[in-house]
């Protein structure tokens, strides 16, 4: 099979704005499809002793906050996986070409990375990523697990900032970024690997260019780096969790850290603990990122 040639990109600062705007809607796509699957699972992993599983989760989330309870913290993740997911993508795209360079791949043929390129690549944009995913979804865990009503400590994602700030520092908001950095290493190194590879593959076998790949494939292969993310990085992902909503004064803390709270899991809750709301995370995975793919696919189409 012949290299498939592709359209020529414009180079430089024009070309990291369009990362930047796919990323964007990307980003959108994947928080309205995700967010109350998400919701359960940050509340399954937080709260095990509130519910027995995923169901009795989404039947006492109706029951004490109403529909509007899935998209508890919903703002945050709108405005910051927005960011994030351009991240993501912009230093994807850069790494991928640069990669090419160094590959040798002439301007215009469609690049054919290795795997362990695409993982490297992904790790990066993951870590990138990491600086504002961080504190993003730190406020958005604490604004998920607490329930309406007068007892939530938070009145909305700008309160909860102000409070954390205010307490903490800057330390208090990018509280369990370690276990964060972490995650999205592996999990945006996997991610990507998986989505490309097939992206590759078909483009070989069929001779088609990027944008010529229906939607039903996009989001196919979206749905499996999702699987290929999570099923990799979950236990992690538990961790990460528990260490940003738990409390911040050494007296109200249950966690001293990374590996303190993974030891801790592992002997309060075994194994199963890493995995407790795994459910509504794989429930998740297809429709969050077969959006955030054919999101950023469709927009780079447009914007050229």
């Amino acid at each position: 099979m012949s290299q498939t040639v592709e359209p020529e990109r414009t180079d430089g600062g024009m070309r990291a704005v369009k990362d930047c705007l796919a990323g964007s809607v990307g980003g959108i796509a994947q928080v309205f499809a995700g967010q109350p699957f998400d919701t359960v699972k940050v509340r399954l992993q937080t709260q095990p002793e509130l519910y027995r599983g995923t169901i009795d989760a989404v039947r006492k989330t109706i029951q004490n906050d109403g529909f509007g309870g899935f998209y508890k913290g919903t703002t945050t993740p709108l405005v910051g996986v927005g960011l994030c997911v351009s991240i993501q993508f912009l230093v994807m795209e850069h790494m991928k070409r640069t990669f090419a360079k160094i590959n040798g791949t002439p301007n215009g043929q469609a690049p054919n990375l290795s795997a362990a390129q695409l993982y490297m690549a992904g790790a990066t944009a993951g870590v990138a990523n990491s600086i504002v995913s961080g504190p993003v979804e730190h406020i958005r865990v604490r604004l998920q697990v607490q329930t309406a009503g007068s007892a939530a400590q938070y009145r909305g994602p700008i309160d909860c900032i102000g409070q954390i700030y205010r307490g903490f520092g800057l330390c208090g908001i990018y509280k369990g970024q370690v276990a964060t950095v972490i995650r999205e290493f592996n999990g945006y190194g996997m991610y990507f690997l998986a989505y490309e590879a097939l992206v590759q593959r078909t483009m070989r076998q069929t001779g088609r260019r990027r944008d010529e790949l229906s939607s039903g494939l996009v989001c196919l292969y979206g749905a499996a780096a999702g699987f290929a993310m999570w099923l990799t990085s979950y236990p992690i992902d538990v961790i990460k969790s528990k260490l940003q909503t738990d409390g911040f004064a050494a007296g109200a803390r249950k966690y001293n850290g990374t590996i303190d709270c993974a030891q801790k899991v592992m002997r309060q809750e075994g194994v199963r603990g890493f995995f407790r709301g795994i459910t509504p995370c794989l429930l998740r995975a297809a429709p969050a990122n077969a959006a955030t793919f054919i999101g950023f696919e469709m927009a780079m189409r447009v914007l050229g």
